[in-house]
């Protein structure tokens, strides 16, 4: 079942696959599985086969099958047969064998299974919620995209949170400053991923861009488009690459509160922190982007950030004095 969840992992997210083995083996299995949990929520909710009931019964139904009330081989036999060819090859495979990581779950501690059913179920009533708002046209304001920021990623920060606190009584005793900090760590590299994403999630029919930061430079949200850019939507982009940017400098606090010699879990949050801040100069650099790929960050800047971090891992100092350079827009 551990092999299966490895390569299962390499196969829905490159990215994942690279940060999560950085953290020690106890973390790294819950984690991979935390993960797992998530993503499985994400294909229900970005399935277009499904309909909003729908979704919202998969969804629920899956927060059963963790709390072991439902079967989780029955939700994968109803659930498969709706996943139309949006939905990748890997993530199909993960319906399909979604018994073999709920029985990973379930070999946890309880505080353990605590966190993931936790995290899990604040985000399905998340996007529950979300599911109603979500249109072409954008979220109302900034307020409601912090909101949907959280639902999605804020609270996995806080699920970290706990499980690196269950792992070690040296980070534990700063947790009340780390659940402080963690929903600004994840909601910030989540604004980032919607950044990235405009353009394709537009063509899934949805906009999670708040109006009310375009309205001040004169911009509509519903007149975006890809093929005509305009620079009042520029000007609003910029706003919120500010704000993203912003948001970053709690999650440098929230790692430097990780004791230094937890290498391992510093870097997951370096990588992570490091790559969100090179993609947000890149789309900054390039507002009238028009689709995700002319904004990603190259390999030889991943290989970079990896090894950047990995030098500077146990200064606090040269760590503070790397990110300030980085995030000068």
């Amino acid at each position: 079942m551990m092999s299966y969840q490895s390569q299962i992992l390499n196969s829905v997210s490159r990215t994942f696959a690279l940060t999560i083995p950085q953290l020690p083996p106890q973390l790294c299995q819950i984690v991979t599985n935390a993960y797992l949990l998530c993503r499985i929520v994400d294909t229900i909710e970005d399935e277009p086969n499904l309909t909003a009931i729908q979704k919202q019964y998969f969804s629920k139904t899956f927060v059963q099958v963790i709390e072991a009330k439902a079967d989780p081989k029955l939700l994968s036999t109803e659930l498969y047969p709706y996943l139309s060819d949006s939905t990748l090859a890997a993530e199909k495979e993960l319906i399909f064998n979604l018994y073999k990581i709920i029985y990973i779950t379930h070999q946890f501690t309880d505080s353990q299974q605590a966190s993931l059913h936790r995290c899990v179920s604040i985000m399905v009533e998340g996007m529950n919620k979300f599911q109603q708002k979500s249109c072409i046209n954008g979220l109302e304001n900034l307020s409601e995209m912090k909101g949907y920021c959280y639902y999605v990623a804020g609270v996995v920060g806080e699920m970290l949170t706990d499980l690196f606190c269950q792992y070690s009584p040296d980070i534990a005793k700063h947790q009340a400053r780390l659940t402080e900090l963690a929903p600004s760590f994840g909601q910030a590299l989540q604004m980032t991923n919607i950044l990235k994403d405009i353009w394709e999630d537009k063509q899934r029919g949805i906009c999670w861009l708040p109006q009310d930061i375009f309205t001040e430079s004169g911009f509509e949200l519903k007149n975006l488009s890809a093929q005509q850019y305009d620079p009042a939507f520029g000007e609003g982009l910029a706003k919120l690459i500010t704000i993203a940017n912003d948001n970053l400098k709690p999650a440098l606090d929230y790692i430097l509160l990780i004791p230094k010699q937890e290498i391992g879990i510093r870097r997951f949050c370096l990588w992570a922190l490091g790559m969100a801040v090179l993609t947000l100069k890149r789309i900054n650099k390039r507002r009238d982007f028009n689709c995700s790929k002319q904004v990603k960050i190259s390999r030889n800047s991943v290989k970079m950030t990896i090894l950047i971090s990995n030098i500077l891992t146990r200064s606090n100092t040269s760590l503070r004095i790397m990110f300030y350079l980085l995030t000068k827009l």
